[in-house]
């Protein structure tokens, strides 16, 4: 040390010479050596390539590898630098030789360059090489040796090498010329491709065959002769022909990629996307859009999510279709008319609140708000219809009523509780269409909500009977990715596990929505809580489904919104639904959460809990909100005679020979068309003729009910047809008399349907009974 310091003192100029050296020789690399733009890749859970975009300079060029090929690795090693882990970055014999031979033909006839040089020169791309050019290689490469390990070099160079035209790196040129992953080449395939870069402008596939198969095979000869192959796989392998032209990358989820590359462009993801899965939905897809074309029908996209880590399994954005038909639109994330999706959420709401039990009847009759009159996809009415029923069967006018009941701010609270991004206005925007198509929504959003429904329910009964507070989380496709569920707590996030369960019962039901034809698509082999929806005008059509373990949700139509006769939920994207579903595996069902609910009486005839009277009860269990529900409305004690024929009461007959029995009745209107539906409800038996009658006479008008606006319609003679004023009468044996702005127009018996021909403008009806009891209702007639 104490020589060191006098040498210092006594060489001053030296020691700063050599200290600014070594300074520069420090700091002479590059921090980053490549700075060149690459392509976007993405690929399966298990590394497979799903599809990549191109770089923005046009190039090939995949982000740098991980590993190198152990065949490309030994091709590369022994036709480009055989002496590679042993040199300190450059060969000072290849040098030598080199230099030599280049000097007694006056060209530059060989390189001697070793692999860490090259990567040094394809890193300084555009010098001439000239011999200061390759004197500031051969200091950078010492100096890159000292950075870097030898393999870390070997994958500069494998991601950096060029392979003729715009291919770039081992990995994209293995995908352009042999169609498949860099670790599954052959020996001849890597053996062509070590030999490319050494002239890639001049021996390009497709071109100078023979040069390219000459250099391949010397190559495999010198593996055959150092014992790297065996005569059998050297036989083989020069006997296999060269690529011909580049191949086209694979496209499995090409809408996936540009959802990737707009915020991870020049990168490479490792997806959660299952590659058999998402290989097989595509060509389900296709064999469905193939079909529906013929009816105009372009667009399909698919999402299937794992419920349990919330990862995206399959994406399919886009049905193959071409440009004029906007192939390249991700129409998953992109918002459409909701159709009849929301209806379960209705449902689950007013579960959750206690405002509805599972089977309590609801009116299915004509109805209007206002200038809104909803309609049943099917234009009929079954009078009242049990809760669950009408969800499956997706019926609009009780969903509309339901949603008058409950409140439609309660409603919209707890969508947006549910996070749909693209409800973006107030409730009253929406007004009650909104449980109908009233309001958008996208794919992903609602795959997200009923994933996290299923969920919840999941982990309530794994976690001992509690919630987590993140459970409604955003899905991922990122495999690094993980959900954060947050923290488990006692309280509900948004549903009770009890009103999902119900909700996903009433969705598992048989009954085909929307239709009353036989179900041709239903597996029922497997539990499935789907919906289906269809937006007004057929331009959407929705299914989606869960089971305990996976979502699958479809969507129909076409991006430009143009609708289609027969674009319907339950005829095109149901039958896609279940095909996907036939793919995954089979689900155990829901465990039932007997924490958040309790049995009680239920009165099986209206669904509501049983009342005193009620005469056919059975226990069920409910959630535990339900129990504040009104008991049955519809059971009432009536007094028979003893032939149960006739009503009668103390005026007519000894009260110890009245018989009371409990009977089921509804209300007129509802009664109307529950009976045609029904065949065995019965209304109740008129009095006997001697009994003076006590009970309230009740009837209510069916057309016009509650429309303010009619319109007589014309023949084709251009004659304007009759209006057909029609009632329910709870004693339609009773006579009623019609006015129309108090002018007699005629009565009825029996049947009670009146035929007039009232002029534009507003009339006032009025129907009085032989008792004396009236209804009135106020309509103008337009033309």
């Amino acid at each position: 040390m104490y020589r060191l310091l006098r040498y210092i003192k006594r060489h001053k100029t030296k020691t700063f010479v050599f200290s600014v050296l070594l300074l520069v020789y420090c700091f002479c690399l590059p921090s980053q050596l490549f700075k060149d733009p690459t392509a976007t890749v993405i690929t399966s859970n298990d590394y497979r390539l799903l599809g990549a975009q191109i770089a923005e300079d046009g190039q090939w060029r995949f982000p740098e590898t991980d590993t190198v090929p152990e065949k490309f690795k030994t091709c590369l090693l022994l036709f480009e630098d055989e002496y590679f882990y042993k040199h300190p970055g450059f060969n000072p014999i290849s040098i030598f030789k080199a230099l030599k031979e280049n000097l007694s033909s006056g060209s530059v006839k060989r390189g001697g360059s070793t692999l860490t040089q090259q990567v040094i020169r394809l890193s300084r791309k555009g010098q001439r090489r000239t011999y200061l050019e390759k004197s500031i290689e051969l200091i950078l490469a010492t100096r890159l040796e000292f950075r870097h390990s030898k393999d870390e070099i070997l994958k500069l160079y494998a991601s950096h090498a060029p392979f003729g035209g715009n291919v770039v790196g081992i990995d994209a040129a293995a995908w352009r010329y042999f169609n498949r992953e860099a670790s599954n080449l052959s020996w001849a395939e890597s053996a062509t491709l070590a030999v490319l870069p050494n002239a890639p402008s001049l021996i390009y596939p497709g071109k100078n065959q023979q040069r390219l198969l000459d250099k391949r095979n010397r190559l495999l000869k010198k593996l055959f002769d150092n014992g790297t192959i065996d005569e059998l796989t050297y036989e083989l392998s020069i006997s296999e022909a060269l690529p011909q032209k580049p191949y086209p990358l694979p496209q499995i989820a090409p809408h996936l990629l540009q959802k990737v590359a707009k915020q991870h462009k020049g990168e490479r993801l490792k997806t959660t996307i299952d590659l058999a899965l998402q290989s097989q939905a595509n060509r389900i897809v296709k064999q469905h859009y193939n079909r529906l074309k013929q009816n105009e029908i372009y667009n399909i996209s698919v999402l299937v999510l794992d419920v349990h880590t919330r990862k995206v399994l399959t994406y399919i954005g886009n049905s193959p279709t071409d440009n004029a038909h906007q192939k390249s639109v991700d129409i998953i994330d992109k918002p459409r008319s909701t159709g009849s999706i929301l209806k379960p959420f209705l449902y689950a709401a007013m579960l959750d609140a206690g405002d509805l039990l599972p089977q309590t009847l609801v009116a299915d009759v004509p109805t209007q708000f206002g200038s809104y009159q909803p309609e049943n996809f099917n234009k009929s009415y079954d009078g009242a219809v049990h809760a669950n029923e009408a969800l499956s069967r997706s019926l609009n006018v009780p969903a509309v009523r339901m949603l008058q009941d409950f409140g439609l701010d309660r409603f919209y609270h707890y969508l947006k509780q549910l996070k749909l991004k693209d409800l973006r206005y107030t409730a009253n925007h929406y007004g009650l269409s909104l449980v109908l198509g009233g309001a958008e929504s996208n794919l992903w959003d609602l795959c997200k909500s009923y994933a996290a429904m299923a969920s919840t329910l999941n982990h309530f009964s794994d976690n001992s009977s509690t919630y987590y507070t993140n459970e409604f989380v955003e899905p991922v496709y990122g495999f690094e990715s993980n959900v954060n569920f947050g923290k488990l707590v006692s309280d509900k996030s948004v549903f009770d596990a009890a009103s999902i369960y119900l909700t996903f019962e009433s969705m598992k039901q048989v009954n085909r929505p929307e239709s009353d034809e036989s179900w041709e698509f239903y597996v029922s082999s497997k539990e499935i809580a789907w919906k289906t929806g269809t937006s007004f005008g057929f331009r959407d059509a929705w299914a989606i489904g869960t089971t305990k373990d996976y979502v699958v949700g479809v969507w129909v139509g076409n991006a430009d919104g143009e609708g289609r006769h027969g674009l319907v939920g339950v005829q095109t994207a149901a039958p896609i639904l279940f095909d996907i579903f036939d793919l995954l595996p089979k689900s155990e069902w829901f465990a039932k959460p007997y924490d958040e609910m309790i049995e009680v009486s239920i009165c099986k005839s209206s669904g509501y809990q049983a009342s005193t009277v009620c005469d056919d009860i059975e226990k069920q269990f409910i959630q535990r909100s339900g129990q504040k529900t009104a008991p049955c409305p519809f059971h009432k004690l009536v007094h028979l005679d003893a032939s149960e024929r006739f009503q009668v009461n103390s005026s007519c007959e000894s009260v110890s020979k009245l018989k009371t029995v409990s009977w089921f009745v509804l209300p007129p209107l509802q009664e109307y068309y529950f009976k045609t539906k029904n065949p065995f409800y019965k209304p109740l038996p008129p009095y006997r003729s001697d009994c003076i009658e006590t009970s309230a006479i009740r009837m209510e008008f069916i057309y016009p009910n509650q429309q303010n606006t009619i319109f007589l319609p014309k023949d084709f003679d251009g004659n304007t047809n009759d209006l057909v004023l029609k009632v329910a009468h709870s004693k339609p044996e009773l006579t009623l008399y019609w006015y129309i702005d108090d002018t007699f127009v005629g009565q009825t018996k029996d049947i009670h349907d009146m035929a007039v021909l009232p002029q534009q403008g507003e009339h006032r009806i009025t129907v009085v009974d032989e008792l004396g009891n009236e209804i009135k209702h106020t309509i103008t007639v337009a033309d």
